[in-house]
């Protein structure tokens, strides 16, 4: 065998760097226009003095957390919501000033320290969670805003309801703990039965007023904890369970938590998926597309292989059964969808270029494709569908 020594690069070759595809394979759309939308359409149903908390954990629901920070903040949202320390640092370093709240448990004095120093707002689920918070803060001599989770029937995180006053009571005795707001999560405002809903929103009264017999905490206006309890769904159900503020995550990225709770306001959908036609070939009848053969063509079709698959989010459980949208009509996808790729069907479009727009989701011209239908083809829910999309997709901001 010959042995080669490798050539040394040219300069330009060692000089050029890459910094993004000049013209991208895929990506996602996310309209400023839209979001903007859908807080003034919220903010219309508060009262004045009820604030409005941006929940923008999962990179923002897979919209792009930096984006959509930069965005609603601009608007005057008054508080963000975050699931991760990591994610709240990401907004302390780009300047957020507002309160942002964590809503994940933590358990370590590293995480402890690290929510001090990037003035977060942890939640606090457990009196041993509490014991701790208080003797790392002493350590290192800090205070810190805490705000207390309540389990009325979530089962979830949380101090279960019926010892909400003895936590609380611990929380306010213990030293370097400051409680700057109290809350719940409901399990089922997304439906139209409110019987379960409606116990949870007791029991939360119920704690409230079992604080306010015992304790003092409500009794001082200017340092009286921040009650908060409505999701999205309860958000646009009933004036009655927002209190201090309201967490709207999913219909601030224009989407309804349940389609009896459309016809509230007039959200808009800010995430388009599209994706470019990297290929186009005529199969002959008989021919089978992508691995198993789970599409066998009839006659002759033209397809096109589309620069997507589900390393990007497309889940696979689509193939054979999705539609995309090219020059506002829809196309029918076929075969298994692959990591990387997918085909089409694209006998209505005789003329297809290489290059051309393919939306999966979002609209064009007359149609659109939400993340609702895809959730009911595959029996899911549109956060699933949301937050599924990778980060090689980069996100791009239109309007």
């Amino acid at each position: 065998m010959v042995s080669r020594k490798s050539e040394p690069l040219a300069q330009d070759d060692r000089t050029y760097t890459y910094e993004g595809e000049c013209e991208h394979r895929a990506w996602v759309e996310v309209d400023r226009w839209a979001i903007a939308n859908n807080v003034k359409q919220i903010r219309h149903l508060l009262s004045p003095e009820t604030r409005l908390m941006a929940v923008i954990k999962a990179d923002a629901y897979g919209h792009g957390a930096v984006s959509v920070a930069k965005i609603v903040s601009e608007i005057g949202v008054d508080d963000f919501a975050v699931a991760t320390i990591p994610e709240g640092i990401e907004l302390r370093r780009l300047g957020i000033q507002q309160p942002i709240l964590v809503l994940g448990a933590v358990h370590t004095s590293d995480e402890i320290k690290a929510i001090a120093h990037w003035g977060l707002q942890p939640t606090l689920c457990t009196p041993t969670q509490a014991l701790l918070f208080s003797e790392t803060l002493q350590s290192i001599k800090r205070s810190l805003p805490v705000q207390l989770n309540i389990d009325t029937g979530m089962s979830r995180l949380g101090t279960w309801w019926e010892q909400a006053l003895e936590f609380v009571q611990l929380v306010r005795g213990l030293p370097n703990l400051e409680i700057s707001g109290i809350y719940s999560h409901f399990a089922t405002a997304d439906i139209r039965d409110r019987t379960i809903m409606d116990q949870q929103h007791w029991r939360f009264q119920q704690v409230l007023a079992q604080i306010q017999e015992h304790t003092t905490l409500f009794s001082i206006p200017t340092v009286k904890p921040c009650l908060h309890l409505a999701n999205s769904a309860a958000t646009l159900t009933d004036p009655a369970l927002h209190y201090d503020m309201v967490r709207v995550g999913l219909s601030l990225y224009g989407l309804y938590p349940a389609p009896h709770l459309r016809s509230v306001v007039n959200l808009q959908p800010a995430m388009s998926i599209r994706a470019r036609v990297t290929q186009i070939k005529t199969i002959e009848a008989g021919c089978g597309v992508s691995y198993g053969y789970k599409f066998i063509a009839k006659q002759k079709t033209p397809i096109a292989v589309v620069g997507i698959g589900y390393a990007d989010g497309v889940p696979r459980h689509l193939s054979n059964q999705m539609k995309v949208l090219i020059r506002g009509q829809f196309v029918p996808q076929i075969g298994a969808i692959t990591m990387d790729q997918l085909m089409l069907d694209v006998t209505a479009i005789p003329d297809l270029q290489v290059g051309e727009v393919v939306t999966l989701l979002g609209s064009d011209r007359h149609h659109s494709i939400s993340a609702d239908d895809w959730a009911e083809q595959l029996g899911t829910i549109s956060w699933e569908i949301l937050c599924g999309f990778k980060h090689r997709l980069p996100r791009i901001l239109i309007n």
